[in-house]
């Protein structure tokens, strides 16, 4: 059993600030996730430095961050902003791959690669036109560089569930529930979308640890079995 997880930081400024990252770590530590992919993790302008420090994140939570090759910037921690952290012995077998997006503004994916399953975090454009062509690129490169078990979870910026997720007709598509805006959520912008022969436990949207002020996003987290 795999605990998932995945949760816009906000760049770890809560709504409208301060910058506060040991709010998110904090929420993730509870969490208590296997693997979370994480978006947002880094700022959006100049040189893109880490949002989310690289030292607090294994003292607080545990866990390690995908070393991403060529991150957006020198100081980043992620590529477009997003990275995924996973326990130590996971690590150890991971194999880490950029995945870039078309869309009208820059966007990527990052794959996560473990014997037995492959995980893609994500975080789509804000234009449907953008996201349907986004997923369709992942969903074709997933089936290329995984086998047959594929998780893909993010910030999916898709509020209606019957259109612009047309080419996740293959998936299981697990929306746990409202998740944006964190202090009163009515939207379903974070998914998880998973092969078919994955074995969902539970899912559901996480409300503690001060979740509801340490981003704009609550996490949404899956329990899966592989077959």
């Amino acid at each position: 059993m795999l605990r998932l997880a995945s949760y816009n930081l906000h760049k770890c400024r809560g709504l409208t600030g301060p910058h506060a990252p040991e709010r998110n770590l904090a929420v993730i530590r509870d969490l208590k996730p296997d693997i979370i992919a994480l978006q947002e993790v880094d700022f959006r302008f100049g040189a893109r430095p880490e949002a989310l420090p690289r030292r607090l994140i294994h003292e607080m939570t545990g866990l390690v961050p995908a070393e991403i090759s060529r991150r957006s910037g020198e100081n980043s921690l992620g590529w477009h902003g997003q990275t995924i952290l996973m326990r130590p012995d996971l690590a150890e077998q991971a194999v880490i791959r950029r995945m870039p997006l078309p869309g009208l503004e820059p966007r990527g994916a990052v794959a996560l690669r473990l014997p037995g399953l492959t995980v893609i975090g994500l975080h789509l454009g804000l234009v449907r036109t953008s996201r349907r062509a986004q997923l369709a690129r992942i969903s074709a490169q997933a089936s290329r560089i995984a086998e047959d078990h594929i998780v893909m979870m993010g910030d999916f910026n898709e509020w209606r569930d019957d259109r612009g997720l047309e080419s996740l007709a293959g998936f299981q598509v697990i929306a746990p529930g409202p998740s944006y805006p964190a202090p009163l959520p009515r939207l379903r912008l974070d998914r998880i979308a998973m092969s078919r022969n994955l074995e969902l436990l539970d899912a559901g949207v996480f409300k503690g640890a001060g979740a509801r002020d340490a981003s704009d996003h609550l996490p949404i987290w899956a329990e899966i079995r592989l077959p």
